[in-house]
């Protein structure tokens, strides 16, 4: 085959691929507007107990603040604070500890969580914080999570159902933007960076376009996981989430398959990325793809079709700067910027993506590439260990066997 076929073949290919990306983004675009039509719709208020239960291990960068906000609800309902630790002895209680003093009438409970249920540490923790919750309702997010005064309020108004559900909502679910971050007294790290790009102009559009495609989301986002006694009832609990790595997504599919709806919230939270150098990012990412590819495996190998930027610079590249990739790949970029400012800015309110839009190009390459990566091994590291990933389960594995 000669280099002069070759070439054509991947102008062609590319071409195509840019083309579906186009397409992708107009189906993003008119999700975004589906969702932004549906919260203009007037909703009751409910305002039941609720008990908030938020897992933590070690102190992790504004802790207190993000703690904080909770306190800080304007809440009608009663609401309570539990914080599991898998020892008294976690750092973090000095953060619960201040935050007791500081709201005293606030009802704020530390649970000891000792016993090692699964593999996924957190949802461990979780399973038995939830034996001292009191209330009907239960909300769980993670220690880094910022939230505004009106959070429980607009979460809670969420299970009042609404006339599009036909079926009782059994969690509710919501948005979020990552806030970058660098090490003490310095910038942001690009890593940080683009991981905040990600979330607010790739992850959040893709979950809008689930939910068009859909009609309606069947999975949770781990930055919020509202849900009720009974749908959690009707699934076993948390205790059959423990072996799982996605257990966000698990959680809600559960749920939906008992014969309950999820409901995605328009309240926007917030959660700190670290300082990610690039290697820590390219980590994190990479986990992040397998953990979705064994989660939504049909919705993962359509990703393929949603890089339009990468693919119309790949198509620039292999069809040597012809004019009609020129005007794919201008035609591309406006599609994506509109995208990362329609979703990012205007959804979710992150001022850091209008900074940050030069990055684009160079993310959506990486996580094309990180995208047909996740497919060469089924391992991951997590929190410093080493785990094969089969069926979205998690089974320890020596340091040494991750590829």
């Amino acid at each position: 085959m000669s280099a002069t076929l070759i070439a054509t073949i991947v102008a062609t290919i590319t071409t195509v691929l840019a083309w579906a990306g186009v397409g992708y983004y107009l189906v993003a675009l008119w999700s975004a507007r589906a969702f932004v039509h549906s919260l203009r719709r007037k909703r009751a208020v409910f305002t039941p107990p609720v008990s908030i239960l938020k897992p933590v291990h070690g102190l992790d960068h504004e802790m207190y603040s993000a703690f904080a906000s909770h306190c800080m609800q304007q809440y009608a309902g009663e609401y309570e604070i539990l914080f599991g630790v898998s020892s008294l002895s976690d750092p973090a209680l000095a953060a619960v500890q201040q935050l007791q003093d500081d709201f005293p009438d606030q009802l704020i409970r530390v649970i000891e969580c000792p016993e090692v249920l699964g593999a996924n540490g957190k949802v461990s923790n979780l399973a038995q914080m939830l034996r001292h919750a009191r209330h009907p309702y239960v909300v769980i997010n993670d220690s880094d999570i910022v939230v505004s005064p009106h959070y429980l309020t607009n979460i809670m108004s969420g299970f009042a159902g609404s006339p599009q559900h036909v079926r009782p909502v059994g969690m509710v679910t919501a948005p979020y933007r990552g806030r970058a971050h660098g090490h003490p007294g310095k910038d942001p790290t690009v890593g940080s960076r683009m991981e905040a790009l990600g979330i607010s102009t790739d992850f959040i559009p893709g979950v809008l376009t689930a939910r068009l495609i859909e009609g309606g989301i069947r999975f949770g986002l781990g930055s919020t996981l509202a849900v009720s006694r009974e749908a959690l009832e009707r699934i076993g609990g948390l205790a059959p989430l423990v072996d799982y790595l996605a257990d966000d997504y698990q959680l809600g599919a559960r749920i939906a398959a008992a014969g309950f709806d999820v409901e995605l919230s328009g309240e926007v939270v917030e959660t700190w990325v670290p300082p990610y150098d690039m290697a820590s990012f390219f980590d994190h990412q990479l986990r992040w793809a397998r953990s979705t590819r064994d989660s939504r495996r049909w919705g993962y190998g359509g990703l393929l079709f949603s890089y339009g930027l990468a693919w119309a610079f790949l198509n620039l590249i292999a069809s040597g700067l012809s004019l009609e990739s020129i005007a794919l790949f201008v035609l591309a970029v406006l599609m994506r910027v509109a995208l990362a400012l329609v979703v990012g800015v205007g959804i979710l309110g992150d001022m850091q993506v209008i900074r940050d839009l030069l990055l684009l190009l160079p993310r959506d390459l990486i996580a094309l590439f990180l995208w047909a990566w996740s497919f060469a091994s089924d391992t991951v590291t997590w929190r410093g260990e080493c785990f094969l990933l089969k069926r979205g389960k998690l089974i320890r594995l020596d340091s040494n066997a991750v590829s």
